[in-house]
């Protein structure tokens, strides 16, 4: 599914399931800076939305309510993602606002939330530099959090599966560490559950040691 058909059926699932005020902001549609996140970082990167929210409404520390640009939601990951420009509106941003956002970005650490913010120039000028950082986030968690749900298991082998198909010669452990800046251990434990899976398959002449790896062709051809 193309990014635009798969963009159109998440954001109405979005927008029918919401109430209240969350409901009227999605219904003036995304934001330019919004969307173009979603399809210059998040869709390269996972090839999905699954758990991925926005306009996620938070309880605000001064008892009223404050929204997310994204929210990243699936055992035990709580992840928000804020898209912030650089324009106008932020230069001219009073003492009394700037000190409110790092108060509000404080309460959420607190609650338990995991942040990463991007500036609009980064994801509209460099937007593999986003989507590697969103990558290594899913890492660091797949590396720390073997006990995760199968969610964050699946993007990460998704990414590594297209980054095999990127390469022109069989993956390597190394290659695994250097993309989703993981441990020697666990870069080999999560190759070695995608063999099991049949992604992908074990390539060189060693029998005792597997050092590289191919992709499985069936899949693509399936």
């Amino acid at each position: 599914m193309n990014f635009q058909m798969a963009y159109q059926q998440w954001f109405e699932g979005q927008r029918s399931s919401a109430q209240g005020d969350r409901r009227h902001r999605l219904e003036d549609g995304h934001g330019h800076a919004e969307k173009l996140f979603l399809q210059q970082v998040w869709y390269p990167a996972f090839r999905s939305f699954d758990h991925l929210q926005t306009e996620y409404e938070v309880a605000d520390f001064k008892d009223g309510s404050r929204y997310l640009d994204f929210a990243f939601i699936q055992s035990p990951i709580k992840l928000a993602i804020e898209i912030d420009g650089y324009g106008p509106h932020a230069a001219k941003a009073s003492r009394w606002q700037f000190s409110d956002s790092l108060m509000r970005q404080n309460h959420l650490i607190i609650d338990g939330w995991q942040i990463l913010r991007f500036s609009y120039d980064d994801v509209s000028e460099r937007p593999r530099m986003c989507e590697q950082t969103l990558q290594q986030f899913m890492g660091c968690w797949l590396g720390g959090n073997r006990s995760s749900t199968s969610s964050v298991d699946e993007l990460v082998e998704a990414e590594i599966f297209r980054h095999a198909l990127r390469l022109d010669r069989p993956i390597r452990p190394r290659d695994v560490m250097e993309l989703l800046q993981l441990v020697k251990r666990d870069a080999y434990e999560v190759l070695h559950q995608m063999v099991h899976k049949k992604k992908l398959l074990p390539a060189g002449k060693g029998s005792k040691k597997i050092r590289c790896y191919t992709v499985n062709c069936e899949l693509i051809q399936n």
